[in-house]
């Protein structure tokens, strides 16, 4: 999509015509968490604009949050900008609080279906819009920030269990919001059925199969030269540095996995918690690279190491993670959140009690101990059968048309 010069879509006479206006089905989307370089949402979504490209009879109309007003268009997906204040604790993402506008904005497209995609203002700027139209809506838990807050309840202390409880009641609200919830992985389907959620449906989220093959191991020298990489096994984790993804418990562990395997940790992304852990216990001996916005040279990344770690409980999925599994990597991977799923289903990796230290570092030395690239290769075959982006959006608009028959 070409960047147009900005505009005051508030105060527009006119917005432009709706795209494919004999399209079956189009679908609007929603969300805070649309960076402007990174983020799990929005390659979600720009895959989606992939998939309705392709297909003359869909369109989709994004609404995202930017430093300015902005319209942007390409073969039946729009792009709606509206300008934000960046969140001060998560500088990637920016506020929604443009009400008239996102209101305008539904009535002129009309589209068959909306789909939230965070929980923050999104889905009140939708509750307001959609109440003229009474246009059925869809949640997707991209964030399960109640788990979040307190990953390990058993010990978790009195002030965060009750902050947990209060998260819960509001993801129960915004539950009774719409006519359907769709959760990542069967664990997230699980949690928030017992948390009293109803019309839960589960649609995994993708990866794109080419991009991330196994293929590009072939240029695992050139790779390893341009990153700075050691020869050697080589462990890495790709995503935000946060308190809740419990990379000082992966740090602290790996010192002894090293001792014990040779193997080194690379850690790639930014996030608030970086400075810190490049403090912490262990954090001499990793690897530090900077978030990689080429999605090609990461691909060559993964393809260029020989195990991927995933220490967070509570993610809803792990695209990062399928990511690897496509390029061939096994997977180390904490015991809860979606991940764990994951590896569960595919057999291709191991898993370690949440929390444990000792645990992480046995199960790291265990799966370094395997064939690696045996398991790497039952890993690829999974997400080929079961994660192509093509394979998730059908799966995905046939829960939009069950909805839109009603």
């Amino acid at each position: 999509m070409a960047t147009p010069a900005p505009v005051d879509i508030a105060g527009m006479v006119e917005l432009p015509r709706r795209l494919r206006p004999g399209a079956e089905l189009g679908v609007l989307d929603i969300s805070e968490f649309f960076g402007e370089t990174t983020g799990g949402v929005r390659t979600y979504l720009l895959e989606k604009a992939r998939y309705v490209q392709k297909r003359p009879h869909l369109r989709q109309v994004l609404v995202v949050p930017g430093a300015a007003d902005e319209i942007l268009e390409a073969a039946g997906v729009r792009c709606y900008r509206l300008r934000g204040a960046p969140i001060p604790t998560q500088k990637p993402y920016r506020f929604m609080l443009a009400t008239r506008s996102t209101s305008r904005i539904v009535v002129h497209e009309r589209p068959s279906v909306i789909e939230v995609g965070s929980a923050w203002c999104a889905p009140w700027l939708v509750h307001l819009a959609r109440r003229r139209l009474h246009l059925p809506a869809v949640w997707f838990y991209h964030s399960n920030f109640p788990r979040i807050i307190a990953p390990r309840p058993r010990t978790a202390g009195y002030t965060r269990l009750a902050a947990s409880a209060l998260a819960w009641r509001y993801v129960r609200r915004l539950g009774r919001m719409v006519q359907a919830t769709v959760a990542p992985s069967r664990t997230v389907v699980r949690e928030l059925e017992s948390a009293g959620l109803d019309r839960v449906v589960h649609v995994p989220l993708g990866v794109d199969l080419t991009r991330f093959h196994p293929g590009r191991r072939a240029r695992t020298a050139e790779t390893r030269a341009r990153a700075g990489l050691p020869e050697g096994p080589l462990a890495l984790y790709v995503g935000r540095m946060a308190g809740e993804k419990d990379i000082d418990l992966l740090l602290a562990a790996w010192s002894e996995v090293e001792r014990r395997t040779g193997a080194r940790l690379v850690l790639v992304g930014n996030g608030p918690a970086r400075r810190s852990l490049q403090r912490a216990a262990g954090a001499e001996r990793a690897i530090w690279i900077a978030h990689e916005r080429d999605r090609d040279r990461l691909a060559d990344l993964y393809a260029a190491v020989d195990l991927y770690v995933a220490p967070g409980p509570a993610e809803t999925f792990g695209l990062a993670a399928l990511e690897a599994l496509s390029s061939g990597l096994p997977i180390l991977s904490v015991d809860q959140g979606g991940v764990a799923e994951t590896v569960q289903h595919s057999g291709a990796g191991r898993l370690y009690a949440s929390g444990d230290r000792a645990h992480l570092t046995e199960a790291a030395v265990a799966l370094l101990g395997e064939d690696l690239p045996a398991l790497g290769a039952v890993g690829r075959r999974y997400a080929e059968t079961h994660h192509g982006w093509d394979t998730v959006f059908d799966r995905l608009f046939e829960v939009y048309r069950s909805l839109i028959a009603r």
